[in-house]
Order: structure tokens, then C-alpha cells, then sequence
């Protein structure tokens, strides 16, 4: 409460001051101490402020350039997730089986017929009165291996899984406990017209077969009714597992799934059904067009931002033309057409921006070869296709490498400056609010001595005000 009091009886006395101002010795005193003042601190003021200003100049056209180059990663990225610059393959009977782009890039045809299709094995036990009966209690063990006509053959390789009954289980219990033994086996129960049936069903191929051994308790023997092997009951047996066999140019493959990942070079398939002697044709699309337009509208993109780089590092009027973020941007461009992109090509293969035509000016701009382009697109269509991906390699991995480094804020980027010139604006901006202060506390002081001077000054001209006054009398006083 007392500061406020001094506060305001302070704001009160420096009023006052002001007022009285000028009043004794006629001259606008307290707008001179302003201009005192002021003049006192303008050229640090006016220092700070052109700094200021030009910071500011240099953060917008750092995080312009930023934007920039983020924003053409970002569209690279979009392009290439439509799929239009991807080799895809395609088939002619989309009945037969499913295709879609495999882990490398894919060319030419081929054939597939497909033989038999990969089936998982299916067991329907005997029927119970509901889901609720009670199975006896023991251990039931599933054995994996081939099923073939009345035989089983165990896979050494494949461990048994034991499934404990405890008393009073049901058969929905059963089936639970199928679910959760991680044996890779399927259970639920079916509540059909002949009553409660567990249904058991495995994985597909040939070797994930299996048979079912019930070992009851004391007590249990009706869990022998849930034990199965191809010898002693083959109605249960609905389907058998059996592996798919197919041929791709009349070359025989067998697999354990109908998906085959990487079945070619470029082609996922899944199979779906039969076309014994009527083969399917697969082939690759072209993706030369997309790519030409592609490129065109990259080099565009890229003159975009070199343009802008180089009026912001112009040596005479550029607001970046000393800063070391915009001269690692301009390297980073300045080498993009000769790196090595695809560092796994082949050799003779496409591997960087300049076999796709690109061209680095010595002004730091981009042009595009059009005629090594469509060399390139005429003899490697699909490899120059596989360019355009968001693998780690290719135009996307270096052109977003150039903006994630642009935009970190380690290093030698422009993320960099722009968090340097930024931490320098606030340092000038506390500079400039200290100078402020001292100012106004100078302002304030000459106030002050100018009222004290203008006391003076009043009292000196009452005085002599006076004296005057006095001469006058003596002089008519001596007239009379």
C-alpha cells in the first residue's frame, strides 16, 4: 500500500513539474527534455532497430525456403502414394488369382496355372447335446504333420501341444483352450441340427496337418471322443491340409499359402482358384508417361526454389548472402542431379536424377534433358519406374533428406538460423526495452533540473521586476 501511495504521489509531483514548466523562463522546457533525451539514445535506438528489422528479414526468408522445400518433399510423397508412377503388375483373369507390387520392381510377362489351391485341415467332432456338456477331464495332444488317405506322417520338426481338460469342462471350454495353446489351431463350437460339434481347423499347406490323442483321467474316458487320427474315422475329416502348386512360365512352385510374397521379382500373388490348362497372362504396366510429367513438374518445383535462394542470397541486397543454413541448401541442390540415389542399382541401371534427365545450371537452377530421359525411359522402364518410391532409396528419400536437414535445428541448416536469429531478435528486443528505460530516466531528470532552473529564473525576474518598480518611484519622486 505504501508503494502505491509513493507511486502516485510521484506521478503527481512529475505532473506538476511538467505544468510549471516553461513558466519562469518562457521556453517549452519539458518538450526539450524529451528532445534531450531522445537524442541522447537515437543512434544506439536506430541501431538496434535496423539489426532488429533485419533479422526479421532473414527468419522469413529462411523459414520461406523451408516451406518450400518441405512442401515439394511433401508432394513427391502424395505423388508417389497415388500409385500412378509405381510398376504394377496386372492379370488377365482376375478369377484365378490376386497380384500386387512385390518388394522390387517388376518387367515383362509371364504365365500362371494354377494346379491346386493350399487348403487348411478341418475336423467336425461328434455331436454333443449343447456347448455346455461336459467332455471328461484328461490332456488332449496335437501332432502336426501330412494327412493322406488313412496315414499320418508326424513333422519331427513341430512340437506336440498338450491342452489339459480339467474336470467338468465343456465343450466350449475345449474350444477355448484350443484358442488360447498358441498350436496355430482354430476352435469353435457349431450348433447345427445334429447338435453341439467342435469344429477344428488348422493353417494351410501340406506339413500343417494333425492329429488329436486324448489321454482321460480316472474317470474322464468321455474325452476319448474328442481324440481323431486319419486311421480310425475319416468322416470328421472335411478338408485336408495340402500345399498350392502352380505354374509360372510352365515352371512348377509348390507353397504352403495361397499369398506367395515376392512369387516374382515385383509380384505378390494370392491365389484363388484353378485354371488347369488355361493359363493367365501377368504383366507390368509402363509407368514412362507419369515419370516424364513427373519430372517436368520436379524441375519446375526445384527452379521454384533455387529461384527464391538465390535472391535471398544475392551479395548485395540478399538477406541470406552470409548465412551458412542457405549455403549448405544451395550445395545440397547444387549436387542433387549427380547423386547416387538408387545405391543398390545395377550397373548399367538408372541410379540418379541426371539419368532421368535432370540438369544443374551453374546459376544453381534446373533444366531437364528430355532426350536422356526418354533414353532412360526406352531402355529401363521399370527401373527408372522403381526411383519413384518412399523406400530409402530414390527421388523422394533425397529430396526429403535436403528437407529434413533444411529444416533440423542442428547443424548447419536453415532451422538453425532461423533458431539463431531468433534467440538474437529477443537478446535486441531486451536491448531495446533497456534503452527505453534509460531514456524515460533521463527524461525524467532533466525535467527535474529544468524546474529547479525555472524556480531560479521566476525568482530572478521578481526580483528585478521589483528593482524596477523602485527606480520608478525614486525617478518620479526626484521629478517632483
Amino acid at each position: 500500500m505504501a508503494t502505491t501511495t509513493s507511486s502516485t504521489a510521484s506521478t503527481s509531483a512529475t505532473a506538476q513539474i511538467v505544468s510549471a514548466l516553461g513558466a519562469g523562463s518562457g521556453i517549452n522546457t519539458a518538450q526539450l527534455a524529451e528532445q534531450l533525451a531522445a537524442a541522447q539514445f537515437a543512434t544506439r535506438i536506430d541501431q538496434l532497430s535496423a539489426k532488429t528489422e533485419k533479422l526479421e528479414a532473414q527468419i522469413s526468408s529462411a523459414s520461406n525456403l523451408k516451406s518450400l522445400i518441405s512442401t515439394l518433399s511433401s508432394s513427391i510423397g502424395t505423388l508417389i502414394r497415388t500409385g500412378d508412377l509405381a510398376v504394377k503388375p496386372s492379370i488377365s483373369n482376375s478369377s484365378v488369382a490376386t497380384v500386387s507390387k512385390g518388394t522390387l520392381s517388376g518387367s515383362g510377362t509371364y504365365s500362371l496355372e494354377v494346379t491346386s489351391l493350399a487348403n487348411a485341415q478341418k475336423l467336425v467332432m461328434p455331436a454333443y447335446a449343447s456347448s455346455t456338456s461336459t467332455v471328461g477331464e484328461g490332456t488332449l495332444t496335437l501332432r502336426f504333420g501330412t494327412v493322406s488317405g488313412g496315414a499320418f506322417t508326424a513333422d519331427a520338426a513341430q512340437d506336440a501341444v498338450d491342452i489339459n481338460v480339467p474336470a467338468g469342462a465343456t465343450l466350449a471350454d475345449v474350444a477355448s483352450a484350443i484358442n488360447a495353446s498358441g498350436a496355430g489351431v482354430s476352435a469353435y463350437v457349431a450348433n447345427g441340427s445334429a447338435g453341439a460339434q467342435l469344429v477344428i481347423k488348422g493353417k494351410e499347406g501340406a506339413n500343417s496337418g494333425f492329429i488329436i490323442e486324448a489321454s482321460p483321467a480316472v474317470g474322464g474316458e468321455a474325452l476319448s471322443d474328442l481324440a481323431w487320427t486319419p486311421a480310425t474315422n475319416t468322416t470328421q475329416l472335411k478338408s485336408t491340409a495340402t500345399d498350392a502348386a502352380y505354374l509360372l512360365d510352365g515352371v512348377a512352385y509348390t507353397g504352403t499359402s495361397n499369398t506367395i510374397n515376392d512369387a516374382l521379382p515385383g509380384l505378390n500373388l494370392k491365389l484363388t482358384a484353378t485354371n488347369v490348362g488355361n493359363p493367365a497372362t501377368i504383366s507390368f504396366s509402363d509407368p514412362s508417361s507419369g515419370i516424364a510429367t513427373a519430372m517436368s513438374d520436379l524441375k519446375d518445383a526445384l527452379n521454384e526454389v533455387a529461384s527464391q535462394l538465390n535472391q535471398a542470397m544475392n551479395k548485395d541486397t540478399g538477406e541470406l548472402n552470409n548465412d551458412p543454413g542457405a549455403r549448405a541448401l544451395r550445395n545440397a541442390l547444387m549436387s542433387l542431379a549427380g547423386q547416387k540415389i538408387m545405391v543398390n542399382a545395377a550397373p548399367g541401371a538408372p541410379s540418379t536424377l541426371a539419368d532421368l534427365g535432370l540438369k544443374t545450371e551453374r546459376d544453381g537452377t534446373f533444366s531437364l534433358d528430355a532426350d536422356r530421359l526418354n533414353q532412360t525411359l526406352k531402355n529401363s522402364p521399370q527401373e527408372a519406374g522403381a526411383m519413384w518410391t518412399t523406400g530409402i532409396f530414390g527421388v523422394f528419400a533425397a529430396i526429403d533428406k535436403i528437407a529434413r536437414n533444411a529444416n533440423s535445428t542442428t547443424g548447419i541448416s536453415l532451422g538453425s538460423s532461423v533458431t539463431r536469429n531468433t534467440a538474437l531478435q529477443k537478446t535486441l528486443a531486451d536491448r531495446s526495452a533497456t534503452l527505453a528505460e534509460k531514456q524515460e530516466t533521463l527524461r525524467q531528470q532533466l525535467v527535474t533540473r529544468f524546474a529547479a532552473m525555472d524556480t531560479r529564473v521566476s525568482g530572478s525576474q521578481s526580483t528585478l521586476s521589483f528593482l524596477k518598480a523602485q527606480i520608478e518611484a525614486w525617478n518620479a519622486s526626484s521629478n517632483n
